[in-house]
């Protein structure tokens, strides 16, 4: 099957593997057109048996996904939230998609992955991640906020609370290996061995018996985390309408966040807002 006419993803599809790069200039932000080319290409794998791998990868060699567009509205995001399943917001449901779908999704992270884009990682099967290059954070908390979009339940499920809590209050950029040693990711791996380890580990999944693949995921399968969501969006929802928030945020674009000079120590910009 041909999969394009996204705006967003460029797509091919070799060998039972999808390879999905994310492109959306100039930072990768996970906003609508990006949460719609997600939601709509997610839902056609779902029903593509030749389809056993999904690989995400990025354009952009210093962001994967940057964050939730900071200038989202709840206009523009109207459309999205209609369609969102009973229980999720619109952010919560590009995670819980992807955690339930049927197929094996990698993350192949060379770059950033922050807020949102960390909580795309986190939601992936399996995530591996380039020593000295990639980056994830959850930033939320310096805009006032917290995590919306399963962030606080996926990292607790694969954490734990106390890192969990770290990586959400601390609000710092975690390193490959950091990411790795608290269980974010799957591996560390050296940037140059990156891209033939996943590709390695992606055909091999791929060419398993029929079968396989669907038993070990219905064994393996993903924790129910409905009430967890609830209360994390109502926790988000509480703050986001905050004036702070609004704030720290128009503050943030302001100061050079969603660019490609800002994001790169987005912390640090984000910080000297309350300095």
């Amino acid at each position: 099957m041909v999969y394009g006419g996204y705006q967003t993803l460029r797509v091919a599809d070799e060998a039972g593997i999808a390879r999905v790069t994310i492109d959306n200039p100039p930072v990768n932000v996970l906003d609508v057109a990006l949460m719609t080319d997600l939601r709509d290409l997610l839902t056609a794998l779902r029903d593509d048996g030749s389809v056993r791998v999904i690989v995400f990868d990025s354009a952009d060699p210093e962001f994967f996904i940057a964050h939730v567009d900071m200038t989202s509205t709840p206009d523009a995001l109207a459309g999205l939230a209609a369609a969102a399943p009973d229980g999720v917001n619109v952010f919560q449901a590009v995670g819980e998609m992807l955690r339930r779908q049927p197929q094996v999704t990698i993350v192949k992270l060379a770059g950033k992955a922050r807020g949102g884009g960390a909580e795309f990682v986190a939601a992936a099967d399996l995530a591996f991640a380039a020593i000295g290059r990639a980056g994830l954070g959850q930033i939320e908390a310096l805009m006032g906020i917290v995590p919306g979009g399963g962030g606080t339940q996926y990292l607790a499920a694969k954490v734990g609370r106390s890192r969990a809590l770290e990586a959400v209050l601390g609000a710092e950029l975690f390193d490959a290996e950091l990411a790795e040693r608290y269980g974010w990711i799957n591996r560390a791996l050296p940037a140059d061995e990156l891209d033939a380890f996943v590709d390695r580990i992606a055909r091999n999944i791929a060419a398993l018996p029929e079968g396989v693949i669907a038993a070990a995921k219905r064994a393996i399968a993903p924790d129910d985390l409905a009430a967890g969501l609830v209360r994390e969006n109502d926790a988000w929802a509480g703050l986001i309408v905050r004036p702070v928030a609004g704030q720290l945020i128009s503050g943030g674009l302001a100061a050079g966040a969603q660019t490609r000079d800002g994001e790169r120590d987005l912390e640090a910009l984000m910080r000297n807002l309350a300095g």
